[in-house]
């Protein structure tokens, strides 16, 4: 019988030829995704959701969970999705890092590498901080919200439409409120989806930047049904879903000290969803919820709302981005 030394070395060489063919691909941005590798981390977010997280494809590999920025829904849902396919993981504070101390991404990313198999950053810095993390071909970096964009919770609200409705060809999705990291991801989740229409309805100056709408235009060679307006009259309803945000992005503060005052008429009550909606429209909501600003405890808490739904494929869809990009795709 082999010594425990012996097998200790086996299971180590195992592994590590495991890692070594492993795909090791990083979700940074939807824009670096094909519409077909979108609809499969949509199609598996809904598979988990309705027959659970079996078996475990990443049992034995090693998660890093770096959070600079509060979070109670992306960090525990990673951390959740990833126990459940098996793996390890650990955390990291937002001051835990050499990086404070002057050593460099690359740097960081070439070591991490070497102990784990993917990390996934929360950052309110631009994306491409995020990008220089991934540039170890050894470490498989997911973005968990930048200021740019917040990726797999778009794919969280597809999955979450998807198994509503079954499909999102011919769908009318309404995103009202701030054009935020969430508005930018559902743009360019929208241009890498047939047939999904999305208005983005952003009070005057708080809009999704245009080089976004550009660049969802450019995912879809000009095909995409994305539209931006600034005023609720602007609606051609009624729509399938109503979706909204806090008005107030994490951790950015406004200009101006008013800015309250811009969001008059967004609010999303009763009365926003009978007059832009009909009796099978649901209501979507990333959360955290301030209560009486961008929605009424009415329809957050009503028969609409599918915001709590939602909230759980924010688990299955990190158990599907990090099954795709530590393990491949799976079927």
């Amino acid at each position: 019988m082999p010594s425990v030394p012996a097998l200790a070395f086996a299971l180590f060489l195992a592994l590590a030829l495991v890692k070594g063919n492993s795909p090791m691909r990083n979700l940074i941005s939807l824009a670096d995704l094909t519409p077909a590798e979108l609809d499969h981390l949509v199609r598996r977010a809904v598979s988990f959701g309705r027959d659970g997280i079996v078996p475990k494809p990443l049992a034995g590999r090693q998660i890093g969970l770096y959070f600079r920025k509060s979070s109670t829904r992306t960090r525990t849902s990673f951390w959740s999705g990833a126990t459940r396919l098996g793996a390890d993981v650990i955390t990291f504070g937002p001051n835990e890092l050499q990086l404070t101390t002057g050593e460099t991404v690359e740097d960081t990313a070439r070591v991490l590498g070497q102990y784990l198999d993917a990390l996934v950053v929360r950052t309110n810095g631009d994306v491409e901080e995020i990008r220089r993390l991934g540039s170890s071909q050894d470490l498989a970096v997911v973005n968990a919200l930048s200021l740019d964009e917040h990726p797999t919770q778009a794919i969280a609200d597809l999955a979450t439409l998807t198994e509503q409705f079954g499909s999102l060809d011919g769908l009318h999705l309404l995103a009202v409120g701030e054009g935020n990291s969430s508005g930018a991801a559902l743009a360019l989740a929208a241009a890498l989806t047939p047939g999904l229409r999305l208005t983005l309805l952003c009070p005057q100056g708080y809009e999704v930047p245009k080089d976004t709408l550009d660049l969802a235009a450019e995912l879809s060679d000009g095909k995409a049904l994305v539209t931006q307006i600034v005023t609720p009259g602007e609606v051609e309803g009624p729509v399938d879903a109503v979706y909204t945000s806090r008005w107030q992005t994490m951790g950015v503060s406004k200009e101006n000290p008013d800015w309250l005052g811009d969001f008059d008429g967004f609010q999303i009550n009763r009365g926003f969803l009978e007059r832009f909606g009909g009796p099978q429209t649901v209501f979507l909501h990333d959360l955290p919820a301030v209560r009486g600003e961008e929605v009424t405890d009415e329809v957050l808490d009503g028969p609409a709302s599918l915001a709590w739904r939602q909230a759980h494929h924010k688990m299955t869809a990190a158990a599907a981005v990090l099954e795709w990009c530590v393990a491949g795709a799976q079927d």
